[in-house]
């Protein structure tokens, strides 16, 4: 059995590895081929190209970068010719794998297509669910209110549930962590996760780094450590190279997820990290800011009340969304501080947490084993249309 698995930035880069771990385990015969980072490498992937050539994000930072992407749009479609997989499974990054979709329907290949992270349409170009059907034969989603969205216009859209529940998060411990680094126990810990896209570290970083300082200048009992990813590695050194702080940047996955479990605290860019941050209970803020152009679209363009995934899924805000102009230094030390004082703030997260793991709902199965059962249905289906 051959898969051909796209995945366009660091966080569908886990869940390809996720996944690639769990079809392992329902079927022994198994190739993967495609576009993938770090963790689908380590599970076996030789990537065609290096995906921080696609994770960038906001118009006027993709801009620069269209000739390159739609470069790798061609070199995929061609690869994917060349292997003739039984599947082909983008992981979010419609707007990348929507084109190569789109490319292989005209060549009619004949190959099922499958897209794994429903696009965001309840946030914005909700016309978008009307017409994925003509793209790709089913769509796996990741929380359980999004099917809706796509099924009234055909498309085949399926709930298999959030890998953040299967994370080695879960499992992780703190006091490992603390041993192997020397952190003394009386060090509170703050975690500093700037984004993975080389636009967000150099718009994000600065501010988080200003903000620990002063932190740092109240208490020197405040200790950082910053998890970040090989395609930002090098640009979050040099970034912190001049700054005055108690600071280990880390690159290995199991030890930000030690990290995570050793922390008081974190500031964090939005995405599914804060989803990780919920599940083991690690209270936080989130700030985030994009070129003014950018985020003048946004305002227009995106019909939502919240931005990170804990307060939509609760329907209100427990953690602080500082965006814009909000995303300043005083701001992101004041609650910090006022997250670290276990008061209001703090205990509505801590009942929220709790909420949001429920909804993400753990089930017989993990969320990577079925997305791999939807998967192979689809395979065996096509092998049986194919005989008849």
């Amino acid at each position: 059995m051959k898969i051909y698995l796209v995945a366009g930035e660091p966080s569908g880069d886990l869940l390809g590895a996720r996944f690639m771990r769990a079809m392992r385990l329902k079927e022994k015969n198994v190739e993967f081929f495609g576009v993938g980072g770090d963790a689908m490498e380590a599970e076996g992937l030789k990537p065609l190209f290096d995906i921080s050539d696609l994770a960038v994000m906001g118009l006027t930072e993709v801009i620069p970068s269209i000739p390159k992407v739609l470069r790798h749009i061609k070199e995929t479609v061609a690869d994917i010719k060349k292997v003739q997989p039984d599947v082909v499974i983008t992981i979010d990054s419609w707007s990348f794998s929507s084109r190569i979709h789109k490319a292989l329907r005209k060549l009619k290949t004949g190959i099922p297509q499958v897209h794994y992270v429903a696009p965001q349409v309840w946030a914005w170009k909700k016309k978008r669910a009307r017409t994925m059907y003509k793209y790709i034969d089913c769509l796996l989603t990741l929380f359980p209110y999004e099917p809706k969205y796509f099924t009234p216009y055909k498309l085949d859209a399926r709930f298999v549930g959030h890998p953040v529940i299967e994370s080695e998060v879960v499992t992780a411990s703190g006091d490992d962590f603390r041993k192997k680094f020397n952190i003394p126990e009386n060090k509170k810990i703050i975690t500093l996760l700037p984004g993975s896209r080389k636009n967000e570290v150099s718009s994000l970083l600065p501010v988080f780094i200003e903000a620990a300082q002063e932190l740092h200048e109240r208490d020197k009992d405040f200790y950082f450590v910053l998890p970040t990813v090989k395609t930002v590695s090098h640009m979050v050194k040099d970034m912190l190279q001049n700054a005055s702080l108690p600071v280990l940047v880390l690159e290995d996955e199991q030890d930000r997820y030690g990290a995570f479990r050793a922390s008081a605290a974190a500031i964090a860019a939005s995405g599914t990290v804060a989803l990780e941050l919920a599940i083991c209970d690690v209270p936080h803020i989130i700030a985030y800011k994009v070129a003014p152009l950018t985020a003048f679209l946004a305002k227009k363009f995106l019909h939502i009340q919240f931005v990170n995934l804990s307060n939509i899924l609760l329907g209100r805000e427990i953690i602080p969304e500082l965006l814009q102009e909000r995303c300043v230094k005083g701001n992101i030390r004041n609650y910090i501080l006022e997250l670290l004082r276990h008061e209001d703030l703090y205990n509505r997260q801590m009942e929220g947490f709790a909420k949001v793991r429920k909804i993400l709902g753990q089930g017989e199965q993990s969320p990577s084993e079925n997305a791999c059962d939807a998967v192979l249905e689809i395979i065996n289906h096509k092998k049986i249309d194919k005989k008849a």
